[in-house]
């Protein structure tokens, strides 16, 4: 779909705003055609970046269909760099259509997921890191991710990646002289400094991606323990409302429950589970199944246990059941440590936190152990530059060995042409993250994610 670039020279249009009832709702316009065709549809003039109050009118029946706010952005001062019109209608579903209808009727196409953001692109208005941000933009989940995310947007990785491929551009370009003319003097350089900074650059930039990730996709975290220990309250705690039931019943939880905290910055996917226990019914067993399965897919497992109570049998197995999870990451959450007498949880392998979700206690220090371990250990500084794309991170990854591969061939005497085959890798590599070497498909499978209209 998005490898025709011929069809990218027509007009599209699309509803830009969340389905639903609103304030505002706005349809938009991109191409060529895009003025000449609200003209058939608005009844006042257009005039280049300014706001017009008017109406939209069904050319074939006279009839006004919505009072709207319109604006004409000529290209190439546009988010596309081509001629842009924005319609703001009242925000229900049924004008915005009617109005969408009509540009339709009247020579748009329906946009396809990520067109805009991929006209921009094309058009060379922004590069496809700058491009995969915008996404990024749209679903950041706490103010850190969004700093992150608007990193990206305003160029912060291409820039060190321009610099990087900058240097092994120059180069390729001194080797593929002296192998295509080695008669003609072409005099001697050492490359290996170019080499060696876009290695430094590249390393810098790979040791964040980890926490850069974390922002971007947040933390699967499993609140995990048997019945009747408090992790629907701890859920409730870190989420500063009551989303989960809390009953002293014991087993209320029967199935999963997730929902998103933002604690010191990092958005946690907090799964609040089913309680371990001995005899269970068809329903405690599908939750327990479901338990099990959002273990499985956790990144960080919150073991609560009752800090006023000893250990029961089915603590231990829990216990034992993580220990053989050597991939998690667990922390042991010493649950209502309000009451006077707490009992001796014996000895766990992992790091633990004494809190109580009924009064709050402890639930700093239970956030501050949360963020450390998602992060590594480390707190990314507001201005360090994270890369936070898997497929940015590979990309680098991939270039890193193509480098260390060009230096060691240098520094074992191979052939200069030997040393190029690496050096156009990485080149390739690092063009996958900003555009320059991207394929047809690859295109297809970051824009298709995208939602319609933007």
């Amino acid at each position: 779909m998005y490898t025709d670039h011929a069809m990218y020279q027509d007009t599209i249009a699309a509803v830009s705003t969340p389905l639903g009832e609103g304030g505002i709702g706005i349809v938009r316009l991109s191409g060529p055609d895009a003025l000449s065709i609200a003209g058939k549809l608005f009844d006042r003039p257009l005039r280049d970046r300014r706001l017009t109050y008017g109406r939209i009118i069904d050319p074939d029946t006279g009839e006004t269909v919505d009072e709207v706010l319109a604006s004409y952005m000529a290209a190439p001062r546009t988010y596309t760099r081509e001629d842009i019109v924005e319609i703001n209608c009242h925000g229900g579903p049924m004008p915005l259509q009617r109005v969408l209808e009509l540009a339709l009727k009247h020579g748009a196409r329906l946009a396809n997921p990520g067109e805009f953001t991929l006209r921009a692109f094309l058009n060379g208005r922004i590069d496809l890191s700058q491009a995969e941000a915008v996404a990024d933009v749209v679903r950041a989940r706490t103010a850190a991710s969004l700093r992150v995310a608007v990193q990206g947007l305003g160029g912060g990785l291409s820039r060190p990646l321009k610099e990087a491929r900058a240097g092994l551009m120059d180069a390729l370009a001194y080797l593929t002289a002296k192998i295509d003319f080695p008669d003609d003097e072409v005099e001697e350089r050492d490359v290996k400094p170019a080499l060696e900074r876009a290695q430094q650059i590249l390393r810098q930039l790979i040791s964040n991606a980890d926490r850069g990730m974390v922002y971007r996709q947040g933390v699967m975290t499993a609140i995990v323990g048997r019945r009747n220990v408090g992790k629907s309250s701890l859920l409730n705690r870190l989420l500063g409302q009551s989303r989960a039931i809390v009953s002293p019943v014991p087993g209320t939880t029967r199935d999963t429950v997730e929902e998103v905290a933002n604690i010191r910055g990092v958005p946690f996917v907090l799964v609040d589970t089913a309680g371990m226990a001995r005899r269970q019914g068809v329903v405690e067993s599908l939750g327990m199944a479901r338990s099990r399965a959002a273990v499985e897919r956790a990144g960080l497992v919150l073991l609560v246990l009752d800090a006023g109570a000893p250990l029961r049998d089915s603590d231990r197995e829990l216990i034992s059941l993580l220990s053989d999870l050597s991939d998690k990451a667990v922390l042991a959450v010493a649950n209502k440590c309000d009451r006077r007498r707490r009992a001796s949880l014996g000895h766990l392998a992992w790091d633990s936190v004494s809190v109580s979700a009924l009064t709050g206690e402890g639930l700093d220090a239970l956030e501050r152990r949360m963020a450390e371990l998602a992060l590594g250990g480390g707190v990314a500084t507001s201005d360090a530059l994270l890369v936070s794309n898997p497929r940015h991170k590979a990309c680098l990854e991939r270039a890193q060995g193509h480098l260390e591969q060009a230096l060691a061939g240098i520094a074992e005497g191979m052939p200069d042409d030997f040393v190029t085959i690496d050096l156009t890798a990485a080149l390739n590599d690092l063009g996958e993250i900003t555009g320059e070497t991207v394929s047809g498909e690859l295109l297809d499978a970051i824009f298709s994610s995208f939602c319609i209209g933007k």
